[in-house]
């Protein structure tokens, strides 16, 4: 099936590289909070507790970072177009796919051999951006309960309270990692369905030919071979 161009201009570098630090830190949070839940092997439980919290904070800060961001840099909202806007519209229901949710499911389970074209994101791809800021916010306040300095402050103590214990806590903190598990997996695929030339751009940042779209059109006006 034909894909959308996908330009640079969809991705610029800045958020390639949030893209990244979010990849890297999600990573190593996922393996140090095992390794602090099931120590497997001796030792290394203070470098597991302080690799966590250095890369829970850098995630967190990375994340507020990318929301301000969204509503600074401009990028292109739509695939296979140059055209550029705030990149916060990229991720709000605009003309040219907010009619498109069913074909979108459709497509990903497999009902339709082609996906709609128009957007930079599906529309289930918008709903996932839209609410992870708020899971990593609730996977960090679980955090701050658990952390000794912050376990016993306002909210966090509150919390505590509320559910029971800090090891009711550090139970609803570990599955919450499941989540995010699930959300990279189910991340993976959205992103991929259509073919690797979104993983070449947020990867390596490289463009790669396709369908040319026009957003004042809302049609496909041609095509750009760019080479691979």
């Amino acid at each position: 099936m034909a894909h959308l161009a996908h330009y640079r201009q969809a991705h610029p570098f800045i958020f390639v590289l949030t893209h990244w630090i979010n990849l890297c830190s999600m990573v190593l949070l996922i393996l140090s909070g095992l390794y602090i839940h099931l120590p497997i092997f001796s030792g290394y439980m203070g470098v597991a507790r302080g690799a966590h919290l250095f890369f829970a904070f850098l995630f967190v800060i990375n994340m507020l970072f990318r929301v301000v961001a969204s509503f600074i840099v401009k990028s292109a909202p739509d695939a296979g177009s140059r055209a550029t806007d705030r990149d916060v519209k990229s991720f709000f229901p605009s003309k040219d796919n907010r009619h498109q949710l069913g074909a979108w499911i459709k497509y990903y389970l497999f009902f339709k051999k082609e996906h709609p074209l128009g957007g930079k994101y599906g529309v289930p791809q918008k709903l996932t951006y839209v609410l992870i800021p708020l899971l990593i916010l609730l996977m960090a306040f679980s955090g701050f309960c658990l952390w000794a300095p912050t376990s016993v402050v306002g909210p966090f103590l509150a919390f505590n309270t509320f559910v029971g214990s800090i090891m009711i806590t550090r139970i609803i903190h570990f599955f919450l990692m499941f989540v995010f598990v699930i959300f990279m997996l189910l991340h993976a695929y959205l992103a991929l369905v259509e073919g690797l030339a979104p993983a070449k751009m947020m990867f390596a940042w490289k463009e790669h030919g396709g369908l040319v779209y026009d957003p004042e059109l809302h049609n496909i006006v041609g095509e750009d071979k760019l080479e691979d």
